[in-house]
């Protein structure tokens, strides 16, 4: 009896895995925990608090600090055949602004990773962020950018990845660009509305 229990529940583990019970968030160092545990970042409080509402999903979080749109396109193929999501966090961008690359090419990567998560089956989220002001106008363009996304290609888009953390200089490290542990579970309080209702 104990044998055929512990074989119905490796079945049942099996099923859950075929059935791609996964969420990959796929971004840079804010998602990647640059500068703190990696198991204090958000995409890892993500999946304590999936577990705790009882949602059977586990998180991959495959960001990389450093990021940019055109480094995820480059690798997001490989990365949806190797866990083959249910749901795609899609939260690149930010270093794109932060140099100045033209916001073109970043939509139009930003985009194609879309139009690839979904072709691979997968529910998209698109995570905004937005620069300094004086980044002047393309401050505001970039910012719309990520509506225009979003809207264009009919996914929901969370406004701003670090909403309510931004303005809050205590919640950063001492390079004044990634957020500190504490500010994590706000972090993840921004994405999960969004995330929720792609939990099917």
């Amino acid at each position: 009896m104990r044998l055929f229990l512990f074989l119905l529940a490796l079945c049942s583990s099996a099923a859950a895995l075929a059935a791609g019970k996964t969420v990959l968030v796929f971004g840079d160092s804010l998602s990647a925990g640059y500068g703190i545990r990696r198991e204090a970042a958000w995409p890892a409080l993500a999946e304590g608090r999936l577990g705790e509402k009882r949602f059977d999903y586990n998180v991959v979080n495959a960001s990389i600090s450093g990021e940019t749109s055109a480094g995820g396109r480059s690798r997001l193929g490989a990365a949806l055949r190797q866990h083959r999501p249910a749901v795609v966090v899609l939260a690149l961008g930010a270093n794109d602004g932060l140099r100045g690359l033209p916001l073109g090419q970043m939509k139009d990567n930003l985009g194609a990773m879309i139009d690839a998560a979904q072709a691979a089956g997968a529910r998209v989220l698109l995570v905004g962020m937005r620069l300094p002001p004086n980044y002047g106008p393309y401050a505001l363009q970039f910012q719309a950018a990520f509506r225009d996304i979003a809207r264009e290609r009919r996914v929901p888009l969370v406004d701003f990845l670090l909403a309510g953390v931004a303005e809050k200089p205590e919640l950063f490290q001492a390079d004044m660009l990634h957020p500190t542990a504490e500010a994590q579970g706000k972090i993840l309080d921004n994405v999960w509305p969004g995330l929720v209702p792609l939990l099917k």
